[in-house]
């Protein structure tokens, strides 16, 4: 495994996009458990792409501009319903006393729905992988596997971290309401934004 391989992920991973607000998110609202459970649900929603990389299907998406308009539509109103979600939900980012009302696996299936509805992240497993398998190799589909996970696994480390950390800023937060509406309007303004960036993408 090269370094520039390495190097490359980690920009990819680290570059702010959906998966990471939404870790952010998490934590924030719901603490240390939820941010990593939101980065793991990312992590989650990578598979299907990386499976579609590597078994070819993303030459069917590339080709097929239905295909990707129609998942690349999904997407878009899925951002638009998290910031409406957000906007509306009044308790969304406040601190949770009784975390038996904190629903995990709500938060895992936002997060792997998130990754999951994004074409773009196919197509950049089917342009990216191959630049660091050596054309010719015999194990050239393990390879990519193996990079696949590679990848699947600093996007959790990453996104983890930053779910972390925003837990820890929590209480930094508590009893002001002011903060709370701020960060409730910057997220809703951030999923509009990632809304509007993927609904100008094209393939």
């Amino acid at each position: 495994m090269s370094i520039a391989f390495l190097l490359t992920t980690l920009v990819v991973v680290a570059t702010p996009g959906t998966g990471a607000v939404y870790s952010i998110a998490a934590g924030l609202s719901r603490g240390t458990r939820a941010g990593i459970l939101a980065a793991f649900g990312c992590t989650l929603g990578v598979i299907p792409h990386m499976v579609a990389a590597i078994t070819g299907l993303a030459a069917i998406l590339n080709a097929s501009a239905v295909a990707f308009q129609a998942i690349k539509w999904l997407g878009v109103a899925y951002l638009l319903f998290l910031a409406w979600q957000t906007l509306r939900d009044k308790t969304a980012l406040e601190v949770e006393a009784d975390r038996s009302k904190v629903s995990f696996w709500q938060v895992i299936r936002t997060a792997v729905l998130i990754n999951l509805l994004n074409p773009k992240l196919t197509i950049f497993f089917f342009a990216f992988l191959p630049q660091f398998v050596p054309v010719g190799e015999a194990n050239g589909t393990w390879h990519m596997i193996g990079l696949s996970l590679v990848f699947m696994a600093l996007t959790f480390v990453v996104f983890a971290l930053y779910g972390v950390f925003a837990a820890t800023m929590r209480h930094q937060v508590i009893g002001r309401p002011k903060v709370m509406t701020w960060l409730r309007r910057s997220f809703a303004a951030t999923y509009m934004l990632l809304a509007g960036r993927l609904a100008a993408e094209s393939r």
